[in-house]
């Protein structure tokens, strides 16, 4: 795994940070940490290290947007953070790690088999050992696996942000915040699998379920972990938490457009599980009501969330359904207003213009939208 260490160099504590600058820097910040993080792993155990560790690293390495580190860069620079981003750069790795281990549980529990353009941790670990395949226990042994891989990257990413929490004047602030973070995270997946179960349909709970899942996590508190990092007053912080979950609804929608129209070649992961499983998302659940309201109950029929899951054919036509009621048309609409929503509110935290700009172009990364700022927030 030490081959695969970034390169990256930080920037200067004197050097004028960016956005994109914590986001590059933060994979020079992630080699060190798991580089420490390895080691303990072998000195405890070198089976489980090679297994199970090597495995979180290499998918916490290989890729993603790093859109979260960028978020707490936004929030500290918004509260007037300025001069050694090191505590920033830390916050944003644990959030990787944490976001390694959301991704690795999350593609267990919706049985998704790839992830970032490579198999997921628990399809990779299905085929780890002969005599568990041989057996017929393959399945299980990757189940179990995978979810002692994810807590482990769980407990890394704790361990990370109370090392810098310790470190920090505002650190209480900084794990109070860390606390409810993963409260929403659990919270979240929770009521995704339980819409499933009970296959919910509604909109509001296709929202409730992007906000506690998707938006808090990815934007709205990385921005108020930034944000306490500079000692934030009530006042930002009101700003930027509307913000934050303004622009992390717009991921999330965003994300439901790529769940069902994306390139997986681009994504890294399929392109229709969502609407196979028919998972309620903002998509299905307008695109269902649309179909209703029109009166093609055939249609409504078919987009339903909850239902049983569908063929090939039907997911084909579900696409195509979902252009025609207007479904894919809305949710681009409601992804521009939810952007130019959260850089309104971002505006209100007094933030230098060049921070409001290198937001709004991180929320036009998140989002696919250039969000514009006309009307009044949400």
């Amino acid at each position: 795994m030490r081959g695969l260490r970034p390169t990256v160099a930080a920037p200067l504590a004197d050097d004028p940070l960016t956005a994109g600058d914590a986001a590059r820097a933060v994979e020079a910040e992630l080699g060190r940490v798991l580089d420490a993080a390895l080691g303990r792993a072998r000195d405890a155990d070198p089976v489980s290290a090679r297994d199970i560790a090597d495995r979180v690293a290499s998918l916490v390495l290989r890729g993603g947007k790093r859109l979260r580190t960028a978020f707490v860069w936004c929030g500290w620079r918004a509260a007037g953070g300025s001069g050694d981003a090191t505590s920033v750069l830390r916050t944003g790795a644990a959030l990787e790690l944490l976001q390694g281990c959301a991704l690795i549980h999350d593609d267990l529990m919706d049985g998704s088999p790839l992830r970032r353009g490579a198999p997921a941790v628990h399809v990779d670990l299905a085929g780890l050992h002969e005599d568990a395949r041989m057996a017929g226990s393959s399945e299980a042994f990757a189940t179990s696996s995978a979810v002692l891989a994810g807590d482990l990257a769980l407990a890394w990413a704790d361990d990370l942000l109370t090392e810098t929490a310790l470190g920090s004047p505002y650190g209480a602030r900084l794990h109070r915040e860390w606390q409810a973070m993963r409260g929403e995270m659990v919270a979240g997946q929770y009521r995704d699998l339980h819409a499933q179960a009970t296959r919910a349909s509604g909109v509001d709970e296709a929202v409730d379920i992007a906000t506690l899942k998707t938006a808090l996590y990815t934007v709205e508190r990385p921005l108020a972990l930034g944000a306490v990092l500079a000692g934030a007053g009530t006042a930002v912080l009101g700003a930027l938490r509307p913000a934050g979950r303004c622009a992390g609804l717009a991921f999330q929608l965003r994300d439901d457009l790529l769940g069902a129209f994306g390139d997986p070649a681009v994504t890294g992961k399929p392109a229709d599980e969502d609407l196979r499983t028919r998972k309620l998302t903002y998509l299905l659940a307008i695109g269902s009501g649309l179909a209703e309201a029109s009166g093609d109950l055939e249609a409504a029929d078919l987009l339903a969330p909850g239902a049983p899951s569908v063929s090939d054919d039907a997911v084909c036509r579900m696409r195509a359904e979902l252009e025609r009621t207007g479904a894919r048309a809305a949710v681009e609409s409601r992804i521009a207003e939810l952007a130019g929503a959260g850089l309104r509110h971002f505006d209100r935290t007094g933030a230098d213009p060049s921070v409001r700009r290198e937001f709004a172009a991180v929320v036009e990364r998140a989002s696919g939208t250039a969000p514009e700022r006309t009307g009044e927030a949400a």
